[in-house]
């Protein structure tokens, strides 16, 4: 993009708003976003049992808002409490067997509302 008077006796190279120096001789880091989070009290966790191939039961969590909350971290704490394997696809933590109760009493302990089914 041209800066509006690029070329005359008024053009000023941008500067950093951090350290006052020209954008070319910056040195300061990038600026990372926090990540908004919700709290979890305000959010209501659906959980559920699907049977998938083969006979294999999974529980399921959905209804968590992906982008304000950490699944990743969630679904290893939930692994860890369970002592089974899991994922996380498309917004829905999957917790290998039939851990209803535990996921169930984990969540509440966190702080989330839950619903079965």
């Amino acid at each position: 993009m041209q800066r509006l008077f690029a070329g005359t006796p008024w053009d000023r190279p941008p500067t950093c708003e951090r350290c006052g120096n020209a954008e070319s001789e910056c040195t300061c880091p990038p600026v990372v976003p926090e990540p908004k989070r919700l709290a979890p009290e305000s959010q209501t966790a659906r959980i559920r049992r699907e049977k998938r191939a083969k006979g294999k039961l999974v529980t399921v969590v959905a209804n968590l808002d992906p982008d304000g909350n950490d699944l990743t971290a969630l679904a290893a704490q939930l692994k860890a409490r369970c002592g089974a394997g899991g994922t996380v696809k498309d917004g829905l933590i999957e917790i290998q067997g039939d851990h209803l109760d535990t996921v169930d009493a984990t969540l509440r302990s966190i702080g989330y509302k839950t619903k079965r089914g």
